[in-house]
């Protein structure tokens, strides 16, 4: 596989060199006439060009890959979400990469087959995610954070369109912390490749999609005893005792990426998407050379292929049989023998879809109709297994050319194979109602699933429970409403039959109907002169004895002073404050990488603080963050040692300074 990634980076480079050939000639044909110039006496001295700022200037929008929308690439800097690699509305066990959580509640509505570990999602690049930009120069894009704990984060995104009909690019992205305890490193990879091809007469295209991550997280299981976090002599947290990993062995090191006891998650994607049009063609002649082709469909045939492998592994070098016993009821042996437990997946997807334009001036609006076949391999208890899905979908889709009315609505059905009778419905109606009042979306979703496969008891990562067939049924119906004064929206979840973790390995289905509100606004307040405050305010109400576990309320605030100084600095530094109320959180449990119920600890945690400085100055922008100033204790010595919990004992981090930077470069 290394082979095949090296010799697409090699084909990448070429044709990186290639498209910029004539640019490279020209620049060089003009280097020999000037020093002829200077040879014959025409310059008898050196000028300096001043440089032109407009030319550094750049157009860059980007679509997803079954979205019609384009979007301006965003390069605010007064919110750290768009650049740190864990959301503001997540939990996670203590270290930057580790398994983490929403505390704003999001049902599992992904019909068909799923291996079902999703712990460490908020770290993939995946498919649906993955955009096609359009840019009128090249641009690269380099990133790099540094942080407490020796933590680090590289980031390097390149995008170009060398020709009007084809654009390619690529993403990456590395995460590694050492972690505050002990074995709790994280070592995360990701990288994908994109491309976009349309014909010159544009009746053909192509989408081109590469990727993979690498997912290497130790498990600590959690600290032993809770108290020790006020002990004075565990002050370095690193001498807090933990219940998996062979601590006295452990040492921190940021370079190193081999787990000893944890989860290793690989995944791989290979997607292509073809697709050939039938319609009305025309021209416009923009010179005596040049003609611009023109093509309205009527009717396009599209064919999509995706083959993709998911790696999942939790390893233990030297177990711990008596917390094996306890936690899982299973036998873990000493010595060089390790304990293991591992799954292997391939899936290869063939989908063959016709669309048809009713309006020749409009792409916004088409009707779609396609079969999809999924043949599904596993390596599971004593054997390989083989599946498949036969899939049938459809979709309409109208977005009016006054851009005033966007209508959605599609489904899919599994008619036959390991999902039969999965299904899946989505409409929304949004309206455009004008510049003060902004948008009006509704939505209703009805999902039809079945449970993901480690509630199977043929998938390796079940111990000793029987297979859940029942099917999940989700029905989610909301509203939002968006504007330049303040946005709203609300959601309800009615979910039936959900399944879930009881405990370390045991695995339930609710019989009861779960209905779960959620409540929104956020809004941006001019307070005075450039002092702005930003509020979001989330309410979410659901029975207390339901298997979903939630906060009542979920608020953060940041309050900045920002603008724009002396021409060229962009700025925003101020406070951020997240809080939620108490509730019974998760528990977590490390080999089946699963968020567990748990009835017994309440987690109340105090609002966590931040002190942000936020720049840019043209293409450069750099963060300076002091984040979990809440954790400052004045018992004993002064120290940042009153650590909020994300889970039962899973201390987060003390105090943490982040350094990042991230420079844009217009070729």
């Amino acid at each position: 596989m290394k082979q095949i990634v090296t010799l697409l980076i090699l084909i990448f480079c070429f044709q990186l060199l290639y498209a910029q050939e004539s640019d490279i000639m020209n620049q060089l044909g003009g280097r020999i006439k000037s020093m002829g110039s200077m040879s014959l006496g025409k310059k008898d001295s050196i000028d300096f060009e001043h440089r032109d700022d407009k030319k550094d200037s750049i157009a860059i929008t980007y679509k997803y890959l079954d979205s019609i929308r384009i979007i301006n690439y965003d390069s605010t800097i007064n919110d750290f979400n768009n650049y740190f690699s864990v959301p503001s509305s997540y939990l996670y066990l203590g270290n930057n990469g580790a398994a983490a959580y929403s505390l704003i509640y999001k049902p599992n509505t992904k019909t068909g087959w799923d291996a079902g570990f999703h712990a460490f999602d908020i770290y993939r690049y995946t498919l649906e995610e993955s955009k096609f930009y359009k840019t009128n120069k090249p641009f690269t894009q380099l990133s790099y954070q540094l942080a407490s704990g020796k933590e680090q984060i590289i980031k390097a995104f390149h995008t170009q369109n060398p020709r009007p009909n084809l654009s390619f690019g690529f993403d990456y992205r590395l995460i590694s912390a050492p972690g505050f305890f002990v074995t709790q490193n994280t070592n995360h990879k990701n990288f994908r490749l994109f491309n976009n091809y349309k014909g010159k007469r544009k009746r053909y295209a192509t989408f081109f999609i590469l990727l993979g991550n690498t997912i290497k997280n130790s498990e600590n299981g959690g600290i032993k005893y809770d108290s020790l976090m006020q002990d004075p002599n565990y002050k370095k947290r690193f001498s807090v005792p933990v219940n998996l990993g062979n601590a006295s062995n452990y040492a921190p090191n940021p370079f190193q990426s081999s787990v000893k006891t944890g989860n290793i998650y690989k995944d791989f994607t290979f997607f292509l998407r073809q697709t050939y049009d039938i319609g009305k063609k025309d021209s416009v002649e923009v010179n005596d050379s040049t003609t611009e082709y023109l093509f309205y469909p009527k009717l396009r045939a599209q064919h999509s292929f995706t083959y993709a492998s998911y790696n999942y592994l939790y390893n233990d070098d030297q177990a711990d049989s008596a917390i094996y016993k306890n936690w899982y009821d299973t036998i873990a042996k000493f010595g060089k023998d390790s304990f293991s437990v591992r799954e292997k997946w391939v899936k290869i997807t063939n989908d063959f879809t016709l669309l048809q334009f009713p309006d020749t001036k409009n792409s916004g609006q088409f009707i779609s109709a396609g079969v999809k076949l999924e043949n599904i391999k596993g390596d599971l208890k004593n054997s390989a297994k083989s599946f498949y899905n036969f899939i049938i979908h459809g979709e309409y889709r109208n977005k009016t050319r006054n851009k005033l009315w966007d209508v959605l609505a599609k489904g899919e059905f599994y008619i036959n194979g390991l999902n039969s009778g999965d299904y899946s419905t989505y409409v929304t109606i949004a309206r455009h109602i004008n510049n003060n009042l902004g948008d009006l979306r509704f939505f209703l979703k009805n999902v039809n699933r079945s449970p993901s496969f480690i509630f199977d008891n043929s998938s390796n990562f079940n111990f000793k429970n029987l297979s859940i067939t029942k099917k999940e049924n989700i029905l989610s119906f909301g509203a939002d409403a968006n504007n330049r004064f303040l946005n709203l929206s609300f959601k309800n979840h009615i979910i039936t039959n959900l399944t879930y973790f009881v405990d370390y390995y045991h695995t339930a289905q609710s019989s009861k109907v779960i209905n779960l509100l959620q409540l929104a606004a956020s809004k941006k307040i001019k307070l005075f002169k450039s002092w702005n405050l930003y509020t979001d305010i989330i309410l979410q109400q659901t029975d207390v004895n339901a298997p979903v576990k939630v906060p009542l309320l979920f608020t953060r605030n940041r309050i900045a002073y920002e603008g724009v100084f002396y021409k060229n600095l962009n700025l925003s530094t101020g406070l951020e404050v997240r809080y939620f109320t108490p509730f019974k959180s998760y528990n977590y449990s490390p080999l089946m990488g699963q968020f567990t119920i748990q009835n017994t600890f309440t987690l109340k945690n105090t609002p966590d603080i931040s002190a942000f400085f936020h720049f840019r100055i043209k293409s450069f922008t750099a963060f300076i963050r002091c984040e979990n100033l809440n954790t400052v204790s004045f018992s004993n010595v002064l120290g940042f040692t009153n650590n909020n919990y994300a889970a039962p004992h899973y201390p987060t981090q003390g105090l943490i300074f982040r350094f990042g930077i991230q420079w844009g470069f217009v070729n």
